[in-house]
C-alpha cells in the first residue's frame, strides 16, 4: 500500500531540501527521495567544493604577491592531496548537517531512485509514496559530446575526484564552469588550455565581462584557443590525450581534459512520459511563474526547469512555493528579474540586471546611458602585477535608472550583493552618486563614476 504525504519531494539538493523543510515547518507530512548524497550538486560537486578550490588558488596568487609586501613566501610547495582531503572532510560534514536538519524538521528521507507510477504516486526503494503535491527538484548533470574518444576526458564531477594535480590540462567550454576551473588550475600551477568553440566566453553576460576575462586569462598564462571544435580524442602511447579538431589541427600532450560544455536536466529516469508530462526540447520541465507544471499538483524548480542555474534561486523558489501551498500566502512566488550572480573566475566577476546589449534591445539606444570605470585596485599598488579592474553601470531613461551593474576584478564576489539590492529597489544613477564612497575600496568606483 502506498504511503501518503502532503508533499513528496524528488531530489535532495538545496531546492528540494529547502522546500521540504519549509513545508514541514507548516506542520505538513513530507517525504524527500534522493538517490545520491544530500546537498545535491552545489554541496557535493558544485558551488561549495569549487569555492574551496578557488580559495586555494587565491592563496597561491597571494603567495606570488607576498614578496612585494615584504614576505619571502615560496609558492611551489602546494599539496593537492591535503587540500582535496580537507575539502572532502568538509563536504562530508555538510552532508551530515543536511541530514540532521531534515531529521529535526521531521522530514522522512528515502534513499533511492524515484520513478512515477502515476501523476501523484512515486516509487522508490521498493516503496510507493502518494502526495497531495509532488515536487521535482532533481537538478542537472554535465553534458558530454558525442564524439569518438570523449570518455578519455572527464566532467566537473570528475574534476572533484582527482587525487593528483595534472601538469597539463585542457578545459573545453566557454561558460562559467569552464572559466572557473581553468582559472583555478592555472593559479595552482597547471599548464592550462581553454578550448573555445567560438570566440567568446560567458555569452549570456555583458560583453565587457567576457572580453575582459579572456584578456586577463591570457595575461595570467592560460592558453585560450578560439574556434576549436573538438572532433575526436586519442590516447597517446604515453597515456596522454591528443585533441583533434574539425579543422584537422590537433593538440597533443594533455594529462587531463575536462568537458565543461553545459548541463542537461536530470529527467531521463523519472518516467515522466508515462504521466503525460511533456518536456521542452532541451529536456527541461516547463513550469509557470508559480513553479506549476501542466499536471495538476505536480511542481518543479531549480536546474531541472532550465531557469537560472543557481542554488539561491532554487532555495528561494522552493520556500516561496511552500509558503503558497501550505502557508496561506496565495500570491507568494519568486520574481526571476534582477537575480545577481558571481563567476569565481580569476579575477572574479559580479553581475546583476541587464547587459548593455539587452538594455538597448529592450529600451532602445536613445534611452540607454553607459558609465564605466577602469582602475587598478589599491591591493596592486605596491605589486609589479598591475592587473586592472573594470565596472559598468547600465542606465535607462531621463532619470537614469540603473538596470544593470557589472564588475570584473578584486572583490567583485563580495560587493555585488549590496548593489543588487539597489538595482532591485530601482535606484538611479543620482542615488549612486549621492552615496558617500567608502575609501579606499574597489566598491567605491560604483558610486564615483562620471
Amino acid at each position: 500500500m502506498a504511503e501518503h504525504y502532503d508533499l513528496v519531494v524528488i531530489g535532495g539538493g538545496s531546492g528540494g531540501v529547502a522546500t521540504a523543510r519549509r513545508a514541514a515547518a507548516y506542520g505538513k507530512r513530507v517525504v524527500l527521495i534522493e538517490r545520491g548524497r544530500l546537498g545535491g550538486t552545489c554541496v557535493n560537486v558544485g558551488c561549495v567544493p569549487k569555492k574551496v578550490m578557488w580559495h586555494a588558488a587565491e592563496f597561491a596568487e597571494a603567495a606570488r604577491h607576498a614578496h612585494d609586501y615584504g614576505f619571502p613566501v615560496a609558492s611551489d610547495r602546494f599539496d593537492w592531496t591535503r587540500l582535496t582531503e580537507n575539502r572532502r572532510t568538509y563536504i562530508e560534514r555538510l552532508n551530515r548537517i543536511y541530514a540532521g536538519n531534515l531529521d529535526k524538521a521531521d522530514v522522512d528521507v528515502v534513499a533511492g531512485e524515484a520513478r512515477f507510477v502515476d501523476e501523484r504516486t512515486v516509487a522508490a526503494a521498493g516503496r510507493e509514496f502518494t502526495g497531495e503535491h509532488v515536487l521535482i527538484a532533481t537538478g542537472g548533470k554535465a553534458r558530454w559530446p558525442a564524439i569518438p574518444g570523449a570518455a578519455l576526458g572527464t566532467d566537473s564531477d570528475g574534476f572533484f575526484a582527482w587525487d593528483t594535480q595534472p601538469a597539463k590540462v585542457a578545459v573545453v567550454g566557454s561558460g562559467y564552469i569552464a572559466c572557473e576551473l581553468a582559472g583555478v588550475l592555472n593559479s595552482l600551477g597547471s599548464d592550462v588550455s581553454l578550448l573555445l568553440r567560438k570566440e567568446h566566453v560567458l555569452k549570456d553576460f555583458d560583453a565587457m565581462l567576457g572580453d575582459t576575462l579572456i584578456e586577463r586569462m591570457r595575461e595570467a598564462g592560460i592558453d585560450v584557443r578560439m574556434n576549436r571544435q573538438a572532433r575526436e580524442l586519442h590516447e597517446d602511447t604515453d597515456g596522454r590525450i591528443t585533441v583533434e579538431f574539425d579543422d584537422d589541427t590537433r593538440i597533443a600532450g594533455y594529462d587531463r581534459l575536462v568537458w565543461a560544455i553545459g548541463r542537461v536536466p536530470n529527467t531521463d529516469t523519472l518516467g515522466l512520459a508515462g504521466i503525460g508530462l511533456e518536456l521542452a526540447a532541451d529536456g527541461t520541465i516547463p513550469v509557470d511563474e508559480w513553479q506549476d507544471t501542466r499536471v495538476p499538483g505536480l511542481h518543479a524548480l531549480g536546474d531541472v526547469t532550465g531557469g537560472p542555474e543557481l542554488t539561491p534561486v532554487a532555495i528561494a523558489a522552493g520556500r516561496r512555493m511552500a509558503d503558497r501551498l501550505f502557508g496561506g500566502m496565495p500570491e507568494r512566488r519568486l520574481d526571476y528579474h534582477n537575480i545577481p550572480t558571481v563567476v569565481f573566475s580569476h579575477p572574479p566577476i559580479g553581475t546583476v540586471g541587464l547587459s548593455e546589449a539587452d538594455a538597448r534591445t529592450q529600451y532602445g539606444d536613445e534611452a540607454v546611458t553607459i558609465y564605466t570605470s577602469h582602475y587598478v585596485a589599491l591591493y596592486h599598488g605596491v605589486l609589479s602585477d598591475k592587473t586592472p579592474s573594470d565596472m559598468k553601470l547600465v542606465c535607462v531613461g531621463p532619470e537614469e535608472k540603473v538596470v544593470g551593474a557589472h564588475v570584473i576584478g578584486d572583490g567583485a564576489d563580495e560587493m555585488t550583493q549590496g548593489f543588487a539590492v539597489a538595482v532591485r529597489m530601482g535606484a538611479t544613477k543620482h542615488d549612486f552618486d549621492d552615496t558617500v564612497a567608502i575609501h579606499p575600496t574597489s566598491a567605491e568606483e560604483f558610486v564615483t563614476m562620471t
